[in-house]
């Protein structure tokens, strides 16, 4: 499965980073795209609201240097969310 072809977010695995600060931010979504990695889950999803942006950031900036993720995007109507794609 894509990104592109999830249809239900709700199904998918899911890290809410919400009261998160960067660097707590930061190793929590490294330690679950490897968790999910060992599970063999293709895409997940991260929540990190809208707010003024900071946790957002910091997730694009930890999945683009991760190499375990083929690909990530803003959910379709949700824009505190990022579907991510992970290499299995």
């Amino acid at each position: 499965m894509t990104i592109n072809e999830v249809v239900f977010i709700d199904s998918l695995p899911k890290l809410d980073l919400h009261g998160f600060d960067r660097d707590s931010a930061r190793v929590a979504i490294d330690d679950f795209i490897r968790d999910n990695k060992k599970m063999r889950n293709e895409v997940v999803l991260i929540v990190h609201g809208i707010g003024l942006g900071i946790v957002r950031d910091v997730c694009i900036n930890t999945l683009g240097h991760n190499r375990d993720v083929l690909e990530f995007k803003s959910a379709y109507a949700n824009r505190g969310c990022m579907l991510v794609q992970i290499k299995i």
